[in-house]
């Protein structure tokens, strides 16, 4: 049966592949084989025959049979048809596609020179042998019986096998095999046709060996890389994009990334990338749902032209092809928390210094000031008294080597005072400095199991101020507030911070329960040396004094609430405040 011919792998399945093995064209470009130089022209002898023919044709002699002259008509050419056949033939001989005519069983009848050039077999090594002559065990008999069963149920068939050449070669043969039917409808012959697309072959599966690396490498870097189109929208991602859509429940990163450069750098990415600009190293915050902290991300944006991939622009007269934007976006969330830890061991070495500096430096000057009252009634006691002789005499000398002891001890402690660095003043967010504070303030606050009510005002004008005063202020108010909630043993321990603006002015309130201060004590606790605690050891009593001196500093007030009564409510009120000279 004619169609196991060609379900065997090994006898008749090349039939296809072998009808059209590729002839010349290389490339679209119009490079191509020289086919035609290869087909030898008429000899003497055939030329004779033609010229013969010719003559017999032009004055038949009589009783010729209508027959017979249509069929030396065919052969010789019909003068007035617009081509004779001798041009058909001497086209598909030189046609640059390689093109073979079998009989129905696939056994080659025919062969162009472009099928030679190309199996590297002669006409006379083809001719009358089975299209199977090229096959290749390299394609799947499936193949070849989906291409019998195409070709005998009267339809063209159209695919790729693997053709096999004489010198043992494989190469992918596109092929297009048609029967040709007679008269009555049935099949007498298969035209087919193919070309060689080895080198196609190779060049798409290099291209998509470059994709599988290309994408390899993307998704192994760390880094987040998007490529967008003029439109905003992502053409090209990584898998670190896809974690981060994830970690964004469905929205698109890209939206989130601009929208926050937009806000946090001021400009638009892609309309710096439209205008041929870049951007390297800017970095953003992004909040991620469910997240109590911002993840950081470092971007870097670069300007990418792609060519014109129109049809016009074949040749080279391409118009200007589409910007496009590739922003790359490195996750700096664990750096940026290093750096802000430092900065916070930073801040409290710093605080604790200041806090130390000034609790000396008002200490020594509380003491000096104590010292001075007693010293001032010795003076005056030896000035009144400076006249008397006798036993009167000898205490007013006493007296006066006290004083004079007096004196000295008093400028020892003048000597001994530090001195106060100037600090500038700058422009300064109050709910900022806040913030600092309890970041500092964290580990003992969960360690003593305080809850914190924080209530900043969304927008807080901008003082003039000393900031690392403020800190400090802040600092001996929330641990004045500790301290309070220690000392109370409750259960519940709650701390309320609130801020809010007051005209030019922002108001303060810091809030505990603990159990709050005596109404005779709420003047006295501002004063040096007031230690109201139960607990006196290692107090010395000078943190809400100073709080009282940056406060007064700052051109502002602070007061105890004597309205409230379940707990202590410190109010404190901040204005500008030159810088210090």
């Amino acid at each position: 049966m004619a169609g196991s011919r060609f379900a065997e792998a090994e006898v008749r399945p090349d039939v296809g592949s072998d009808v059209g093995a590729h002839g010349g064209a290389d490339s679209a470009s119009g490079a191509g084989t020289d086919v035609g130089s290869s087909i030898r022209p008429p000899t003497a002898e055939e030329q004779q025959a033609l010229n013969a023919l010719a003559q017999f044709l032009a004055t038949p002699p009589v009783g010729t049979p209508p027959e017979v002259l249509r069929v030396l008509t065919l052969m010789a050419g019909d003068p007035g048809a617009p081509l004779p056949p001798r041009v058909y033939f001497e086209t598909v001989e030189q046609a640059p596609v390689a093109i073979s005519i079998t009989d129905d069983k696939a056994d080659i009848l025919y062969v162009n020179a472009a099928f030679e050039q190309l199996t590297g077999y002669s006409r006379d090594q083809l001719i009358g042998r089975n299209q199977s002559i090229l096959s290749s065990n390299a394609t799947p008999s499936s193949i070849y019986q989906q291409l019998w069963r195409t070709i005998q149920s009267k339809n063209t068939w159209k695919g790729i096998l693997v053709n096999r050449t004489r010198d043992g070669g494989d190469y992918l043969a596109e092929l297009i095999i048609s029967p040709v039917l007679d008269a009555g409808g049935r099949i007498r012959f298969f035209l087919g046709m193919h070309r060689d697309v080895t080198r196609e072959h190779r060049l798409e599966a290099d291209l998509r060996a470059q994709k599988i690396r290309s994408e390899a490498v993307l998704n192994a870097a760390p880094v987040l890389v998007a490529l967008l189109n003029a439109e905003g929208r992502v053409v090209l991602d990584n898998m670190e994009y896809k974690k981060l859509l994830g970690d964004l429940r469905g929205e698109e990163p890209v939206a989130e990334l601009r929208r926050a450069l937009i806000e946090q750098a001021g400009f638009d990415p892609l309309e710096r990338v439209l205008h041929g600009d870049g951007f390297k190293d800017v970095e953003i915050s992004l909040m991620l749902p469910g997240s109590s902290a911002p993840r950081w991300f470092s971007c870097s944006g670069v300007a990418v032209n792609e060519s014109d991939a129109s049809v016009r622009g074949y040749f080279g007269a391409a118009d200007e092809g589409e910007h496009r934007l590739l922003l790359l976006a490195n996750d700096v969330t664990a750096r940026r928390r290093e750096i802000d830890r430092a900065h916070l061991e930073h801040l409290r070495a710093r605080l604790a210094e200041q806090q130390l500096s000034e609790g000396v430096r008002e200490a020594l000057a509380a003491a000096s000031y104590q010292i001075e009252q007693p010293l001032n009634l010795i003076r005056a006691a030896t000035t009144m008294f400076g006249d008397r002789d006798g036993e009167m005499g000898l205490f007013i000398e006493q007296l006066r080597q006290i004083s004079a002891a007096s004196e000295r001890a008093l400028a020892t402690l003048h000597a001994a005072l530090p001195n106060e660095a100037p600090e500038a003043g700058v422009m300064v967010n109050i709910n900022e400095l806040l913030r600092h504070v309890l970041e500092l303030e964290t580990d003992r606050l969960l360690a003593a199991g305080v809850v914190i009510d924080w209530q900043p005002a969304m927008q807080l004008p901008e003082l003039s101020g000393h900031r690392n005063q403020l800190r400090s202020l802040f600092k001996y108010l929330i641990d004045n507030a500790l301290q309070a909630l220690h000392e109370s043993r409750c259960a519940q321990r709650e701390l309320r911070l609130a801020t809010r603006t007051l005209d030019d002015s922002v108001e303060v309130v810091i809030q505990d329960n603990g159990p709050g201060l005596p109404a005779a004590d709420r003047l006295k606790a501002f004063e040096p040396f007031f230690v109201g605690w139960r607990r006196r050891r290692g107090r010395a009593g000078m943190g809400l004094a100073l709080a009282q001196e940056i406060v007064n500093q700052h051109g502002g007030t602070i007061e105890i609430d004597d309205a409230f009564q379940d707990g202590c409510r410190i109010k404190l009120v901040l204005s500008h405040a030159p810088s210090q000279e």
